[in-house]
């Protein structure tokens, strides 16, 4: 049994913190310094944000529990035509890359 002073618990940084010191130590692997630098920044990060964070890793490394997105006959046919003209080194221009942000709000 694991006794864990319930003032490290007082936050969601603290618990993710916890969690990951354990699996280390558990595991015995080393995060990239990259990774220890990432998880660093978060810890200053609202806790929303740090659970926005959370997700997106938890998605990247194929352990989230959302079942993957299906796309449509028409989505798959832009995704193809987007990465053929991506190997033909046509990409939007700045000016076009604003104007859509533009036309969104963004």
């Amino acid at each position: 049994m694991l006794l864990v002073p319930s003032l490290l618990l007082t936050s969601v940084t603290s618990l993710a913190f916890f969690c990951c010191f354990w699996a280390w130590r558990v595991y015995n692997r080393t995060m990239t310094k990259l990774l220890e630098q990432a998880l660093e920044a978060a810890r200053t990060l609202s806790p929303d944000a740090q659970d926005d964070i959370a997700r997106v890793v938890l998605r990247l490394a194929g352990t989230d529990e959302e079942p993957p997105v299906t796309l449509s006959p028409e989505e798959r046919t832009a995704i193809v035509t987007s990465q053929a003209a991506a190997a033909r080194g046509e990409f939007a221009t700045d000016e076009q890359v604003r104007a859509v942000w533009g036309k969104h709000g963004l």
